[in-house]
């Protein structure tokens, strides 16, 4: 699969382009805006105990933080330097010291007093530690005691009753790769990670739509498309270094269009820091916003589409690219006759857009000889996810937007390496090389010499709920081996997990800093393992990017913080799998990180090209730079199929609100400013239309209560460009209105999107006051009687 080689990096243009500029004022002083230069300064002084080290993080290891892949200071999109705040942001994690003896073993109500935010300055686990039940503080142990402790309790326990999860914090495809085999080895197929709650249905959408399921072009692909489409992604925000590759892009011509229900300032206006014109006079990124209802993407998609057959009626060939679609592209009647039924009426409400403006774009790809389409968490995270992303491919297959240079499908990755840890298995419905299905299941048990548990493992949330299950069930889970993470600020319904959380019978928390969820209560014991960073990995280790580069970071030395206990995540695991069963662990024995990437290449043949990374600067793409390349995807009979999907009905009622999350200055839970920096919002403010506001009396800063079945929340209006009838919440603290166990039906995500109700805040707190005096005088009038 893939036969054109990526090109490598290209050159930029160095010709300025006022026509793109925000504003002829410098530093786009008097506009809410990041202050790049100022926020660089606090982090550089941040790291100035261990500034040499930091430096070299900066200058040799590939970035822990976005997917765009920058090693060192460069990547294989543009030439030059690259650096963002997103990037400086996470440096910390690498280079501080251990927490303080005083903080690390103080009171446990003292330490929960603390944030997130607060625990993390707090600074690195020093030792593996533990806290037994009714024990009020964390005591040291020694590694070996913590190891056999967890080994012990695993030896008792049914395989379906433990489960691993892995995170996105810098994990390294080698990590990722040895604990899903050893998870297997143990008998368990409770494996999850991060990656699949955020994109696993884009994997699901393109598996069935194209057969392959990663992004089928390159950041490069950008520059010179005629349209560049962004479905629900404020990249610019979670990978600043992209606005660099869509400046290029806007000044070869490409035309950004953004489909998001808020107009994201970010995506709108940018000031790249690494770039002296933008850094000086801003970059325009959008030339167009499409604001969308939350949930209305299908519909929408529908109305292109529905433009596009009616096109075809007036003349044939005027919109659908026919050699492509009788060529390559299966279900192309089918589709034509479900969008066809489809009412304008039912497009328009139910995305928000009018004929008019849906219209507009339709024509505009009509007459656009390529596009690159990219999405993110706006398209993924809905229980109808699958559909959303299909009818992404949909639009494009029916312009035969793929398989070529400038042209197809980008689901645009958030954090490093998070492509890379369901292509290594760690995943319930994944092995190396291809799904937990069939022959693959074969070829794994041969290469890996074991037999793998047949059973189907569980999602991340449903693990959670089959934590209180009855005590006797053969799913309940008692023990869960988390690699990072924290559940009570990433997953819907807080208060449940923070009980599901604490009726687990051990808890083992492996990583590098403590969250809020490492301090809630177990049965029997909460344990904490010091985890290595990415740049402390021996023999250095890899991760992938969102275009399929699977880049070399060596192991960086000179740590003047160094973490002396702090162990490589996957020899902890096999360490592991070495005290659970002792008698066949060779099986799941690595000698080092080189051994465990000539095992990738065995088990992923798209990774084959992994074992001759060995140093700084080493990368190779998998699958050619364009996948599906000229129009054959890796489907049996080579063609891809236009999947029909129906409107979602979102059950919302008219006084109801539809509420999404959305990220501020974070790196996914992990806060770094409370205020943010471009649009001003503070965490608890509620994005809401002026017009919305209007009818309801509500001002710009006044207190608000979004309510609904499942939740509460408190904050205040914050009067936005957005869709009317839509609120825009921040993550993690909207959380509380999400609901638990309602989960995408082809991938089972969560869903992080649902209707609400809103109110003044005094109205609210009156009402419930009175609501709440009728029902005690009405239970006391059954108790009297």
């Amino acid at each position: 699969m893939g036969k054109t080689k990526h090109q490598g990096p290209i050159k930029k243009s160095s010709l300025p382009s006022p026509k793109h500029w925000v504003s002829p004022i410098p530093f786009g002083l008097g506009k809410v805006k990041p202050k790049h230069i100022r926020d660089s300064v606090k982090i550089l002084w941040e790291n100035k105990d261990n500034l040499s080290y930091a430096t070299n993080i900066i200058t040799k290891g590939v970035c822990d933080g976005c997917a765009l892949g920058v090693a060192g200071l460069y990547d294989q999109t543009l030439t030059g330097p690259h650096i963002c705040t997103t990037r400086l942001n996470v440096l910390r994690l690498n280079t501080m010291p251990a927490i303080k003896s005083e903080f690390l073993h103080a009171d446990i109500d003292e330490l929960r007093t603390y944030s997130s935010t607060e625990l993390r300055k707090l600074g690195r686990i020093p030792y593996p530690m533990i806290r037994r039940k009714g024990e009020r503080k964390f005591s040291r142990l020694s590694w070996d005691e913590a190891m056999e402790m967890i080994a012990g309790k695993m030896k008792k326990l049914d395989p379906k009753q433990y489960a691993f999860y892995l995170t996105s914090r810098g994990i390294t495809n080698e990590s990722y790769y040895v604990a899903g085999k050893v998870s297997r080895f143990l008998g368990t197929n409770n494996i999850d990670n991060a990656s699949r709650i955020c994109h696993s249905p884009s994997k699901t959408a393109l598996k069935r739509s194209i057969g392959v399921g990663a992004s089928t072009v390159n950041y490069q692909d950008w520059i010179g498309t005629d349209v560049l489409l962004f479905w629900g992604s404020v990249a610019s925000n979670s990978s600043p270094v992209s606005t660099k590759y869509m400046l290029e892009a806007k000044k070869k011509g490409t035309k950004i269009i953004v489909v998001n229900p808020y107009k994201e300032p970010a995506m709108d206006e940018y000031w790249i820091p690494s770039n002296v014109e933008s850094a000086l006079f801003g970059t325009k990124l959008a030339d167009d916003f499409y604001q969308v209802n939350i949930g209305g993407d299908i519909a929408f998609m529908h109305g292109i589409m529905k433009h596009w057959f009616e096109m075809e009626e007036k003349k044939y060939g005027s919109a659908i690219n026919h050699e492509f679609v009788q060529k390559h592209v299966n279900g192309y009647e089918e589709l034509k006759t479900k969008v066809k039924k489809q009412s304008w009426n039912d497009i328009v409400a139910s995305s928000g857009i009018t004929q008019e403006r849906i219209v507009k774009l339709a024509e505009l790809l009509a007459n656009s000889k390529n596009a690159v389409f990219a999405w993110a968490l706006g398209l993924t995270m809905h229980s109808f996810a699958t559909d959303n992303i299909s009818q992404v491919a949909n639009l494009a297959l029916l312009r035969g937007f793929l398989g070529r240079k400038h042209s197809g499908l980008m689901p645009f990755r958030g954090h490093s390496s998070v492509q890379g840890s369901g292509e290594m298995g760690a995943d319930p419905f994944v092995l190396p090389g291809g799904d937990f299905h069939g022959e693959n299941i074969e070829r794994i048990e041969k290469l890996w010499g074991f037999d793998l548990p047949k059973w189907q493992g569980d999602i991340v949330g449903v693990t959670l709920e089959n934590i209180l299950l009855p005590e006797n069930h053969e799913r309940k889970v008692k023990l869960y081996y988390l690699s990072g993470g924290n559940f009570l600020e990433t997953m819907p319904d807080p208060h449940f997990v923070e009980k599901a959380l604490s009726q687990l019978e051990i808890r083992v928390h492996q990583d590098i800093i403590l969250n809020t969820s490492t301090l809630v209560d177990a049965k029997e014991a909460v344990i904490v393992l010091p985890a290595k960073t990415r740049y402390e990995q021996v023999g250095g280790g890899t991760s992938t990017s969102t275009e399929r580069m699977v880049y070399f970071s060596p192991e960086i030395e000179g740590n003047r913080n160094k973490i002396e206990e702090a162990r490589e995540e996957w020899k902890i695991y096999v360490d592991l799998a070495k005290r659970v069963k002792p008698e066949t662990a060779d099986l799941v024995h690595f000698e080092d990180a080189d051994s465990i990437r000539n095992e990738i290449a065995k088990a992923n043949p798209n990774y084959d090209g992994i074992q001759h990374l060995k140093k700084q600067g080493d990368v190779f793409q998998w699958g050619g730079a364009w996948l599906c390349e000229d129009g054959i995807c890796p489907t049996f009979d080579g063609k891809a199929s236009l999947i029909p999907v129906d409107i979602p009905d979102l059950n919302k009622t008219n006084e109801q609100f539809y509420i999404t999350t959305r990220r501020g200055k974070q790196f996914n839970s992990m806060v770094y400013s409370e205020t943010d920096p471009f649009n001003g919002a503070e965490r608890y403010d509620v994005l809401i239309n002026k017009e919305d506001a209007n009818e309801l009396s509500i001002q710009e800063g006044e207190a608000i209560v979004l309510y609904n079945k499942y939740g509460v929340f408190q904050g205040r209006a914050k009067l936005a460009d957005i869709a009317k009838g839509n609120l825009g919440i921040f993550f993690p603290e909207g959380n509380f209105l999400l609901p638990k166990g309602r989960y995408e039906k082809f991938a089972g995500i969560p869903d992080y999107n649902v209707g609400c109700h809103l109110e003044k805040a005094e109205r609210y707190v009156a009402r419930k006051d009175v609501d709440y005096l009728e029902k005690r005088v009405e239970e006391l009038e059954q108790e009297v009687s």
